[in-house]
């Protein structure tokens, strides 16, 4: 067993709203399964949860806040190197830099190569799980599922799909690329904590024979998850209603093959209209909101007041590259700017909003979880969770320090870390209790 000594905030699993715990002398006490996944075994104030084990040495973090591990909905691994790369919009973005990168990942080595920086960046950020592409090249899933593991991350991939309107190099073939989907869900699926996402890359890339071969092979998995992209940006909505001028509407599509469920996240949905919203809510598929993609790609502001009130699940993601930042700090932050527009992008109207801190906290954490089907697993530390978490330092840089300790209240403290904080604040990583990323420690018997 292990127990920490530190502030703790930590979130009920299964509300589908911020159902946060603050504890300011707080003690986490985590041990292994029989699996040997860590989990947590308590969590409460220090007074009250110590005396059950008074002999356990206690790493002292004091003066610090543990969290639950940060939680990506939505990323690119192969654009890691994208990020910042100029353009003027999704569509040309995508072929100028996305596609030409991606053709390398063709080269094993190179996928080997960008995997381990990929998942080090992430883990230096304090993410310990994430919903990610890879490229249409099944070695880009082994590569990065197999660096994964090697970390011990919980960790969801899958091989993009797109056999139409994609250069040479990324374009793969229909019959093909479904029946090595099948073969990565049966190589790396619930092996360890890794997971498999079927990724068609958008319905414009994908053929109807694809697609539907998707969505027979989410029946026949119906635990694996989909990942996909929806409504993003006004230019690719116009072109999907080019292309399937018969569906009401983008969503729609995805519906027609199967592709709407439990464990299907859509990113972006910024373009969605009450009938979208509302089928989201029923299937229980979720969005991805990339706010930091949205603002450098110029696609638009996503509409949390709708969204909220047709009860769609949803969750905060970076979409590196075109995201601007692995910070999870970063993207809350860009998604707390993105609700209090009253604008959505193509001229609409929106409620703006003022996002709590506990909230996008939530979003990116338990929130995310919950749109994942992980709820209890990981995003919270609730007794029985895994034991990934951060360790963060209200002291990182001398402007961070300054305002927390100015902080009200605990809101004020939280929002202080949302719009200030950066990896420097993420002093340790741990993953399923075992220390992945360490800057200091001090054990103390306590």
């Amino acid at each position: 067993m292990r127990a920490w000594r530190a502030s703790l905030l930590w979130f009920d699993p299964d509300a589908d709203h911020p159902q946060l715990h603050f504890e300011r002398d707080g003690l986490l006490v985590a041990a292994p399964g029989a699996d040997g996944v860590w989990r947590v075994q308590a969590i409460g104030p220090f007074e009250a949860v110590r005396p059950r084990w008074p002999q356990l040495p206690v790493q002292d973090a004091s003066g610090r806040l543990i969290a639950p591990g940060f939680i990506d909905l939505h990323v690119h691994y192969p654009q890691t190197d994208l990020i910042g790369a100029p353009a003027d919009g999704l569509l040309p973005w995508l072929e100028r830099y996305t596609f030409p990168h991606e053709a390398r990942f063709a080269d094993p080595a190179h996928a080997e190569a960008v995997a381990a920086f990929f998942l080090d960046e992430m883990r230096r950020h304090g993410v310990t799980t994430a919903l990610t592409f890879a490229t249409s090249h099944p070695a880009s899933v082994d590569a990065l599922l197999r660096q994964a593991q090697a970390r011990g991350l919980r960790w969801i991939a899958g091989k993009v799909l797109q056999d139409r309107h994609s250069p040479d190099g990324v374009r793969d073939e229909t019959e093909r690329s479904l029946l090595d989907t099948e073969a990565l869900i049966a190589r790396w699926h619930g092996r360890g904590r890794l997971g498999y996402a079927i990724t068609p890359r958008f319905a414009p890339s994908c053929s109807d024979a694809q697609l539907r071969g998707a969505g027979e092979l989410a029946a026949r998995h119906p635990d694996v998850w989909i990942q996909s992209h929806v409504a993003e940006n006004v230019d690719e909505v116009r072109w999907v209603r080019t292309l399937y001028p018969h569906d009401r509407s983008y969503l729609a599509v995805y519906e027609r093959f199967g592709l709407l469920r439990r464990r299907a996240v859509y990113a972006h949905g910024i373009y969605l209209d009450d009938a979208d919203r509302a089928r989201l809510a029923d299937s229980g598929a979720a969005i991805a909101v990339s706010p930091t993609s949205n603002l450098f790609l110029g696609s638009g502001f996503f509409d949390y007041a709708a969204a909220r009130a047709a009860g769609v699940t949803l969750g905060l993601a970076s979409d590196v590259g075109g995201g601007m930042s692995f910070n999870p700090f970063a993207t809350m932050r860009a998604a707390y700017t993105v609700g209090r527009a009253a604008v959505r992008g193509d001229g609409a109207a929106k409620v703006g909003v003022s996002l709590a801190p506990e909230d996008l906290w939530w979003q990116h954490t338990a929130g995310a979880a919950r749109a994942l089907g992980l709820q209890g697993v990981v995003g919270s530390l609730a007794p029985g969770s895994e034991a990934d978490f951060v360790v963060l330092d209200p002291q990182a840089t001398p402007l961070l320090a300054r305002r927390t300790a100015q902080a009200a209240s605990l809101a004020e403290w939280l929002f202080a870390f949302i719009v200030l904080a950066d990896e420097r604040a993420v002093r340790d990583v741990h993953v399923a209790g075992a220390p992945a990323l360490q800057h200091s420690s001090n054990v103390d018997a306590a």
